[in-house]
């Protein structure tokens, strides 16, 4: 337990946190009139009344419910544990960078080092979905970024944000870290494939959320925690997303906050590239290297391993099936066309060069260089 909060003002904290009709936009304005929850809990409803409809009121003058109260007592044995923390918006320990935007959450499960919390951040980004290309470019530039002093922040999802999170961990101790902001409870990992690398990014980084334990994955979270996303970061890289992606959220909401927004171009014909290039239009950065974004930004914090390459190397010399590929994604019978080659050999070959992981096989009988 963090030692900034007594037992019982932690529990005023949490109780506060978890009051059905009471967000922050009210909570904020009553912390600012009366005080720390444990003097709003104090008040009758009467004095309540003065401040919040009497309904409310009346609720936050009575005793906490049966089922409030066992989730507040969860969270005290929760805290307990080794490496387990609860940030309240009074803790010297709450990150900065949060208080800056709009709607801070009241509070924060962290699991790890809450210390993360508070460097230096870069937000990395992208499709669930994502291409070979695209998890490659992210785990590069992670692990670039973490390496030169930025924490890598994303949000534990299936494509781009575990590419970002592995890329971070490959930094190794002397990088800065990364923190996985999550759209469950913090003892919830969602998606449940995920479980290793978060326990990873908890021993090397830390998880955070701000809904209650046990809280499963619903719809109405995620949007919430990209808010998080690009409020603990000072930039925000999308590498790869869809006109609809979830990831112009965040960059909007980066946007909104003053944050610098970055964007990795692909292909003019892959779907997964429009998001990128309508971010681009709308004047983000457009990076082809993670050296563009440190030169953009500088370095995060000193004395972090310089040696990680900020994208994939290219491996070997081009073969003429690759130089026939070229980058864009491209089906089997248009590479065919070009090469001259049979069909047999032609599988050969690009069997060999994705066995060498230069080109990956994509859905639809298409190809796509990555090397």
């Amino acid at each position: 337990m963090p030692l900034t909060h007594s037992h019982a003002e932690l529990s005023a904290w949490l109780r506060l946190s978890l009051e059905p009709g009471l967000g922050p936009a009210t909570a904020y304005p009553l912390l600012s009139a009366l005080g720390l929850p444990e003097q709003i809990y104090a008040l009758g409803a009467a004095a309540l009344a003065r401040h919040v409809p009497q309904d409310l009121a009346r609720q936050l003058a009575a005793s906490a419910p049966a089922d409030m109260q066992a989730q507040i007592d969860l969270a005290l044995q929760w805290v307990e544990q080794p490496g387990r923390h609860v940030l309240t918006l009074a803790d010297p320990a709450y990150p900065q960078s949060l208080l800056t935007t709009a709607d801070p959450p009241i509070l924060l499960y962290v699991n790890g080092n809450p210390a993360h919390l508070s460097r230096p951040a870069l937000a990395v980004v992208g499709a669930r979905n994502a291409t070979p290309g695209g998890c490659d470019n992210a785990r590069a530039f992670a692990r670039h970024l973490a390496s030169h002093g930025w924490c890598v922040v994303s949000g534990l999802a299936q494509g781009i944000d575990a590419a970002a999170h592995e890329g971070a961990l490959q930094a190794g101790t002397e990088g800065a870290g990364t923190v996985a902001v999550m759209g469950t409870g913090i003892d919830r990992v969602y998606p449940a494939r995920h479980r290793e690398l978060a326990h990873q990014i908890a021993a090397q980084g830390a998880l955070v959320s701000e809904l209650p334990l046990g809280m499963g994955a619903l719809p109405h979270h995620f949007p919430r925690r990209n808010r998080l996303v690009a409020g603990l970061a000072r930039g925000v890289l999308v590498v790869e997303a869809a006109r609809q992606s979830g990831s112009l959220i965040t960059a909007r909401l980066a946007g909104e906050n003053g944050r610098e927004v970055f964007a990795i171009p692909g292909s003019i014909h892959s779907p997964l590239s429009r998001g990128c290039h309508a971010l681009i239009r709308q004047g983000a950065k457009l990076v082809e290297t993670a050296q563009d974004i440190t030169d953009e930004l500088g370095g995060g914090q000193p004395a972090m391993r310089q040696d990680t390459p900020a994208a994939p190397a290219p491996a070997g010399t081009d073969t003429p099936v690759l130089q026939a590929l070229g980058y864009d994604p491209l089906h089997l019978d248009a590479l065919q066309a070009r090469t001259g080659l049979d069909i047999a050999a032609l599988n050969v070959q690009l069997l060999e060069l994705e066995l060498a992981g230069r080109v990956a096989r994509l859905d639809g009988g298409r190809f796509q260089r990555l090397k």
